[in-house]
This record gives C-alpha cells, structure tokens and sequence, in this order.
C-alpha cells in the first residue's frame, strides 16, 4: 500500500505540497506555542521554532522523497517537458512518429503472420504436447492424392496406431470443402473429415451441443453428426441455439448438426479455418458404391496427429515411429504395386515432428519469404532510426549552450542524458502506438490479398504476448538506436567551450563522424534493399513473360456438378455433358467452347510412367502427364495443333484410344520425330495390362500447373473414352464480349437441363494470377520497401550535408574571399558527399552478396548476384544521392565571403 500511495502521489504534487505545506505549518505552530508557555514572548518563541526544525525548503524536499518515487516524478517532469518540445518543433515530431510508425507497423505486420502460423501454439489443451508424423526422405507412393498437407492412406494410420508405442491417442483429418447448395450456383464451405477422436483428443469442448461426430470410428457409420465452427454458427444461424438439431446440406446430403467449437478454435491448420467438421465414415456416403477411401489402398488422403504419453519427447517418438516403419509398411503393401514399386514402398520411413503450432500449407509456402520480408522491414525500421539519430544530433548541437547552462546550474550529466533519452522515449512510444494501428491495417490487407475465390486465408490476428513483446521491444531498441548517442554527444560537451560556442576543425569533425557513419549505414542498407527490390520485381516479371502455349484472355471456366441431381447413371451424365457442350458453344458472345478433365493452373493433375512404341521393358518408364479434352479444346485455347488431326467426336468408347501429344512429349519419346502414327503404352497395376494410345495429332507445349515448371511431357487423350465420366465437369468458353453475360447465360442453359444441378465459375486469367501470388508479395512489398528506404537514405544525406555546409559557412566564406571559385566550392561539398555514398555502396554489395544465397530459391530464371540488377541498384541509388547533394552544394557555391563573416 505504500508503493501505491506514492506512485499516486507522483500525479497529485499540488496536493502533496499543500499537505506538506501545512503539516510544516502545524508543527511550526505547535513548537512556537511550547515556546510562549515556558514564557517567551511570540516573536521570539517563532524564530526559535524555525531554527529548532531546520531549514523549510530542504525538510520539504526531503519529505517528499520519502513520500514520492523521486525517479518516477522525475520522468513524469521529463516527459512533460519532452511533450512541450514536441509541441514546439510538431514538424520534426511528426516526420519522427511517422517514421518510426512506418518501420514498426511493418514489422509488427509481418511479425504478427508469422505468429500466426508459425509460433503461436494451437487454442488446444497442452499445444506443446502434439505431434505429427511425416513422410522422412525419398518416400514412395503411387496412387490418388487430396490433401494439401502430408497424406496417408486409411490402412496406413490404422497399422499405425497398432504399432506405435510413443502416442496416447492418435487422430487423423482430411480438409476438403462440401457444396451448400442444392441448385444453382455453387456455394462451397470449408470442411474437415477427421477421426471420432479428432476434438478428445484436442482436448476442445463445444460451447453448444455435443462434439461427438460418431459412436465409434468403424468405416461405415450409420450415423453421424456435423460440428461447425463459432464463425460459421454466427454467420449460418445468427448464432441462436435451435440450429443444434436442425440438418445442414453437405454435396446434397444431410447430417443433424451435433455442436458449436468455441470462438478461439479454428482447427489444426493456421492459415485454414473450417466451417463444419464431420467424420470419417462419411466419405463412404458420398461414394457411389458405398466404399469410399479407407477401402482404398492407394488413396493418400489423411493427416494424422497424435498427442504424446507423459515423458515422451518429439526425438524419441520420431525414433519409435521410424523403427516401427517396417512392419507398418509391410501390412499395408498395396496388392497392385509392381516389383520396383514394392521395393521403394518397403524402404519408407516414418518422422515425427512438433505440432504445436500445427501443420499448415500456408507455413510451408510463405514462412520463408516472411521472414525475408521482416529482415526487409527491420532494415527499414534502421534506417529510420538512423535518420532520426541524424536529425537529434543537429538538434543536440543546436542545444549545446541550453546543455551547458543546465550543467552550470547543477545538473548532472546522468541527469542530462535521462532528459533527452525521455524525449526519445516520447517519440518511439508514440510511433510504437501509431505503428501498432498501422501493423492491423497491413495485417489484414496482406491476408486480403492472399485470400482467392478458391483458397480463404484465417488467420487469427489477436494480438498475445508474443507480438506485444516484439511491439515492445521495438520501441525499447528504437528509443535507444536513434536516442541515445545523441543523448550522450549532447550532455558530454564542456560547459565553458558551450558557452563561448568555440568552433574548431577538429571539433567539427568529431561532430560530424557519428553522422557519416549513420548516413553510410543507411545508404548500404538502402542498398541491400534496392536490390532485393529489383531481384523480386525482375523475377516476377520473367515468369509472368513465360509463354504459356495458350491463351488465357476472356476465357471463362464453367464447372458443372451432378451430385444430388439424380444423375447417378453414367450414361445420363455423358448425355448430359454432351447436351452442355453444344449448348455453351452456341451462346451469343462465345466464341468457342469446350470440356476438359483438369483446367490449366488447377493444381490438380495425372501422371504415368509411358513406354514409346520401341519400349519392349516391362518396368522402369519415363513419366508423363496426362490431361482429358473434348473437341476444340486446342481451337479454344489457341494451342496450335501442328501434325495431325484434333480429337473428334468418332473417339469415343468404341473407337481406337488415341492422344495427342505435345513438342515436349515427342522430344523424350520419339526424339523430336513426328510422333503421329507411334503409339506409347502407360503402365498399368501388377496383373493388368498395359494401356496402349495411338498418337493422332502433335500440339505446341503448354503449362500444365505453374510458370516455372520445367516443359512436361503431355499427353491429351479424348473425354470421350473415359470409362468413368465422374460427377463432374469442366468447360473453357471463350467469349468474344462480357464474361458475366456468357455465365448468365451458361447458368440458364445449365438450369433448363437440370434446376439441380450445381455450378462453379471461374476466370482463367485470375486463376493463372492466383498461381504467383507469393511472388507477387514479395515483389510488391519489397519494391514499396526499397523506395521507402531510398528515400529515407536521400533525406539523411540532404540533411547531413546541409547542416555540413551550415557549420563549414565561415570556412567556405574565407576560401571564396581567398579566389575560391564556385566550382570549386561545389566540388568541395560534392566530395564529401560522394566519398560517403561511395563507402556505403561498397558495404552494402558486400552485404547483399553475403545474404543473396536466401533469396535464391525464390528467384525465376535469375540469379541473386545478377550483374545488371546489382548496377542498376547502385545507379540509382548513386542519382538519388546525386540529387540530395546538388541543393546544399549549389547553395554553399553561392555563399557569399562578406555575410558569412559578418554573421560570425
């Protein structure tokens, strides 16, 4: 209670002083009136009292540092009088926050993400307990695949729950997404399939309902239950407690909804949410025949995660899965491998590895280039600093004799440097805030721009203690980079030398050292990131100049969907298919249209080991890609057919198969030989056989899935000879006008076929951009970064060089007076600019060439040491700092000797 008295005390002094004011007064009263009784008289009996209680002033000052924190009133008086200063110079304020709160708000920004995904533990019960098992080195598998994170087959977490010693309980989930519609346009929400044990496990409680999603985890349940998330409760229901109970549409059919998760839980994966959570079992319901997944044993599908037994360590679980590995894949060896398959497949080895951040997609694509990007932004945020530093030691000189009087009048040199550190306090506190406001705008503008019609980023942006200390210590480490030397140069002069405010060359330069070196350091480090800028823009701009083989302009993709639409016969939906396709080619304003399997940057793909004609081996094929297209596709696309004939609508099940292939396919197989007329054989599954395809026509290489890949091997075969047609399919419609007038129209078509069918549209062209965004983050952020510290450099070399010409006047005016020219002049003032730039460009390609190896695997088709980027860099920023010189050097040349000296 005492420290808090006089805490309080700090911000009451008035009040402290009438207090002490009139307790002095009491006793002084109460010593006189002892006085006048042993019979003084009262003038006399008064003086005796002041002197028996001692000097007034000094027993006040002495009570009040027993009775408030001396240290804390002190700073309280600091920070007072720093705030007046603020108010005096709000230029030089304002240019001070807004820099610090540019540099801090960007790292706090980026910093924040990476918290996010990276360092934050799940909102589980004991996070640090979870681990996952991955895939070690040169695992082999062939067969289907749909997760975005590391997938295993059903049979492959069953033997490893059997076998594993280091989990109590494992769980495992598959993220996919179910359609909400039941008519019309599709409308898609974020799903996880996971194990019975998936939130026990967790250790989650639902703040609604029950978690349980089924009776046990057998592979065919008769019934099951939805979980959905806080968000998806709110923006479905409104939140109201009748949804437990009501039935929610997933791909056409319905599960009761069972529960709510809590606010806080967004899954396992940061970066992805959920919507709704249902179990394994029923993915045998949307199957066909009532066997889904887990009765397949080359469908890689499940992640597991699993919580660790009391006294186990990631270390040691990863060595028992790895020693268990053996036998788990002996019982799950699939019947159709052939022999070198099974040999690869019996060499894999299991990993364990920590999970209490999670597992995430998201992580593994943009964990390294945000940490380039806060490298980047701290750089920055130095920068600043050293700007700052530059404009407080112009400032300390200008306050030199203020410095001086306040020593001379008993004020210590700790004390001295306590006052202008709290002025820097002052500043890095309110940029700190400033930037903090800034941190949650970029924040969600960057999870905006990673966000797409076909991936929705989550990503939690509360701040924990994590980014508040990293906030923290930001405005800690700013306060002193840019505070505290001008706080030692400004409380360390010599009163007297102050005073007569002598002027020496050698003074000068001590003076002026410190600031070359904070403009030498920017200007590296404004190099370092002028060429970052430049290797991320250059980059960008060669892969998106990579020719494609096709064209995506105006081309609308149209996805039709007959689950739930009493489509289950295979020949209907042929019908069906063939009844859409004629009828998108039809529609005004389309040019052409067509059906294809997988539509190009899809992420979803097919591929094969293929033996040429002459191939008479059995085993050891090369591989290749496959793609399925109706006719006019290759019209559609602008892919030029350039040997033989497009498919047809004679190839059907009943015909020959055929293909057609492309330059890149021809090359590997035929040796760049005209490949129509060959024919190539794709391996089957142990005791099929081969499939053979009659090469029918030759196309132009195309991309299949990304910028940068390397040319594949493609081969096309006709839609039409798919034994399977599936539930699904893609149409590429070029329109000659308004793309959302041909999808009105399409929807139309669409309905008057079948209300119930479900339709999901895309634009090519934004689906091909969605496939660079990182390294369109990087590029944009990095460029806006450069500039940025650009200028930054610029403004400390200007205001450097021109409180160098301020403090040289004298001398400049003597040699004008002595026959200096103004070229001369000029040239006086230019050389120490350029020996300064010259120096820090030399550190800053040091710099850049130590830390380009970082940088080198998300570059396309350049390398981190380019030549032409490293000197366009030091060009510019050579001009800019060419530019920052030329006014204070034409001003010095125009000095003239007689006002010069007569000022001094």
């Amino acid at each position: 209670m005492a420290w808090y008295r006089r805490l309080g005390n700090v911000f009451r002094t008035e009040r402290v002083n009438d207090e002490l004011d009139s307790e002095f007064q009491f006793h002084l009263a109460e010593t006189a009136d002892r006085f006048v009784a042993e019979g003084l008289n009262e003038e006399e009996a008064r003086r005796r009292a002041g002197l028996l209680l001692g000097n007034y002033s000094v027993q006040k000052e002495r009570t009040r540092d027993m009775d408030v924190a001396g240290w804390l009133d002190a700073l309280r008086a600091d920070l007072g009088y720093a705030l007046r200063q603020a108010k005096a110079n709000p230029g030089f304020a304002a240019i001070a926050v807004l820099s610090l709160a540019l540099g801090i708000g960007a790292n706090t920004a980026i910093f924040q993400l990476l918290d996010a995904i990276r360092l934050r533990g799940l909102p589980v019960k004991d996070p640090s307990q979870l681990a996952t098992v991955e895939r070690s080195k040169n695992f082999y598998t062939a067969g289907w695949y749909a997760s975005r994170n590391e997938a295993f087959s059903y049979a492959q977490m069953k033997a490893l729950e059997r076998h594993q010693h280091a989990f109590s309980d494992i769980l495992t989930f598959w993220p996919t997404r179910f359609n909400l519609s039941t008519g019309g346009q599709s409308r898609y929400a974020e799903a996880l399939v996971v194990s019975s044990n998936f939130f026990d496990v967790l250790g989650v409680t639902p703040v609604a309902g029950s978690a349980v999603l089924a009776k046990d985890d057998k592979v065919v349940c008769s019934s099951a239950t939805a979980v959905l998330s806080y968000s998806f409760w709110q923006r479905e229901f409104g939140g109201e407690m009748s949804a437990i109970g009501k039935t929610i549409s997933l791909d056409g059919h319905r599960f009761p909804i069972g529960g709510v998760m809590p606010r806080s839980f967004f899954g396992v994966e940061p970066g992805h949410g959920f919507d709704v959570a249902v179990p394994l079992c029923v993915d045998n319901v949307f199957s066909k025949d009532g066997k889904g997944r887990a009765f397949n044993e080359t469908a890689f599908w499940l992640t597991p995660m699993g919580r660790l037994k009391p006294g186990w360590t990631v270390e040691r679980a990863s060595a028992d899965v790895r020693n268990q590995s053996p036998a788990i894949f002996r019982e799950t060896l699939p019947a159709e491998y052939r022999a070198e398959g099974v040999k690869s497949y019996l060499a894999n080895k299991f990993k364990a590895a920590s999970a209490s951040a999670g597992v995430s997609s998201i992580r593994r694509g943009y964990e390294n280039p945000l940490w380039i990007l806060l490298a980047i932004t701290g750089s920055v945020l130095l920068i600043a600093c050293a700007n700052l530093a530059n404009l407080l030691l112009a400032r300390a000189s200008a306050r030199e004799r203020e410095m001086a009087v306040r020593q001379a009048v008993g004020a210590s040199r700790p004390r001295l440097l306590l006052q202008l550190l709290s002025e820097s306090l002052l500043l890095a506190v309110a940029g700190a805030a400033l930037g903090f406001t800034l941190a949650q705008i970029l924040s969600r503008a960057l999870i905006a721009f990673l966000n797409t019609a076909d991936t929705r980023v989550e990503v939690p942006l509360g701040v924990d203690w994590n980014v508040f200390g990293f906030l923290a210590g930001w405005a800690v480490i700013t306060c002193i980079l840019f505070g505290l030397a001008p706080a030692l140069r400004a409380s360390g002069g010599e009163p007297v030398a102050a005073m007569r405010g002598a002027r020496t060359a050698t003074a000068s330069r001590q003076r002026n050292g410190l600031r070359r070196m904070l403009v030498i350091s920017q200007v590296a480090l404004s190099l370092v990131l002028l060429i970052a800028a430049l290797l991320f823009s250059r980059s960008l701009q060669k892969l998106l100049a990579t020719n494609l083989g096709f064209d995506s302009r105006n081309v609308l993709l149209a996805t039709v969907t007959t689950k739930g639409a009493g489509m289950e016969n295979t020949d209907r939906r042929r019908q069906l298919f063939r009844d859409l396709d004629s009828r998108a080619a039809s529609l005004g304003n389309v040019v052409s249209a067509a059906p294809i399997l997988f539509t190009p940057f899809s992420g979803s793909g097919w591929n094969n080991s293929v033996h040429a004609d002459s191939d008479a081996a059995r085993a050891g094929g090369k591989e290749a890609w496959f793609n399925r297209v109706g006719p006019k596709y290759f019209a559609t696309m602008g892919t030029p057919i350039l040997a033989g004939r497009d498919v047809n609508d004679h190839d059907d099940l009943k015909a020959p198969k055929v293909a057609l292939v492309n330059r890149a396919f021809a090359k590997r197989f035929f040796g760049g030989k005209n490949p129509v007329g060959r024919s190539f054989r794709v391996e089957a599954d142990e005791g099929k056989p081969d499939s053979v395809y009659q090469i029918a026509g030759l196309v132009g290489d195309t991309k299949y899935n990304e910028f940068s890949e390397e040319q594949r091997c493609i081969a096309f075969l006709p839609l039409a000879q798919d034994d399977d047609p599936g539930d699904d399919r893609n149409f590429v419609i070029r329109a000659r006008g308004s793309l959302g007038a041909v999808q009105s129209a399409f929807q139309h078509e669409v309905n008057a076929l079948n209300p119930n069918l479900l339709v999901d549209f895309r634009v090519l062209d934004v689906q091909i951009q969605n496939s660079v965004l990182r390294e369109r983050l990087m590029s944009n952020l990095s460029v806006v970064f450069g500039i940025l510290a650009a200028c930054l450099s610029t403004l400390g070399l200007y205001g450097v060089i021109s409180y160098m010409v301020a403090r040289r006047r004298t001398e400049i005016g003597i040699r004008v007076a002595l026959g200096a020219t103004r070229s001369n002049v000029y040239t006086l003032v230019a050389r120490d600019a350029a020996i300064m730039v010259a120096i820090g460009l030399l550190a800053g390609f040091a710099v850049a060439l130590v830390l380009s190896q970082y940088a080198e695997s998300l570059l396309f088709e350049l390398k981190a040491r380019d030549p032409l980027t490293l000197v366009l860099a030091g060009s510019l920023l050579t001009i800019t700092a060419g530019i920052a010189t030329m006014l204070p050097a034409r001003r010095a040349a125009r000095l003239e000797p007689t006002t010069a000296l007569r000022e001094e």
